[in-house]
């Protein structure tokens, strides 16, 4: 489940030790621009993460101290990402497009240098309590998918042609253990989303 999600839930459970997370640049989570940071007038909004959305607008007014103006992008909106107009992509996207912008800002990146720690995305959630022996199974499962990432990985590749270097992302820019620092991280960005969340409330009223 996309961590974003979490405060939204009346009751939620982390039953994993493993998530999908970043201790540093992931590579496919990227805020693309023509101009630097501080020239950024608009802000396009991918769709299909709501964890990186919420990311990009704490990094704007934490880190970056910027304003944009926010957009929610349409389907192949990648066109209209020019000028001082950027936007936020996600996932297989980001490797064919890293080559036509000049300025890249990968958003795990980004989040560890405002906090010095790792990022978690997604993580495995149930909404109420599970026995604990499914727990210990799942994980032991989880465990054994880990330990055959070169296995699948070289299958992957014997049958599917990359422009990017999976091996590399699936070892080195993701990162799956769900330990101290990531579960840190996670409530540092969990405590921001509350406080962003508190502060429309305060403008509405």
């Amino acid at each position: 489940m996309p961590v974003a999600v979490l405060p939204e839930l009346d009751e939620y459970h982390i039953i994993s030790d493993y998530c999908i997370g970043a201790d540093g640049e992931v590579g496919s989570v990227l805020l693309l621009s023509d101009v630097p940071m501080n020239e950024i007038k608009n802000i396009l909004l991918d769709n299909q993460s709501r964890t990186s959305v919420e990311l990009v607008q704490v990094l704007a007014t934490k880190f970056w101290k910027i304003q944009p103006a926010w957009h929610d992008a349409e389907d192949n909106y990648e066109s209209l990402i020019k000028g001082t107009t950027a936007g936020i992509v996600i996932g297989d996207r980001t490797f064919a497009l890293r080559s036509r912008f000049k300025y890249i800002y990968d958003l795990a990146a980004e989040w560890k240098k405002y906090t010095s720690l790792p990022f978690v995305f997604a993580c495995w959630v149930s909404n109420k309590k599970l026995p604990a022996d499914f727990i210990k199974r799942f994980n032991a499962s989880l465990k054994k998918g880990l330990e055959s990432k070169v296995e699948v990985i070289k299958e992957y590749l014997s049958t599917h042609k990359t422009d990017y270097d999976i091996k590399d992302y699936l070892e080195h820019k993701l990162s799956f253990n769900l330990d101290e620092r990531k579960k840190q991280a996670l409530n540092a960005f969990l405590n921001h989303i509350e406080e962003e969340a508190e502060n429309e409330v305060m403008k509405i009223v």
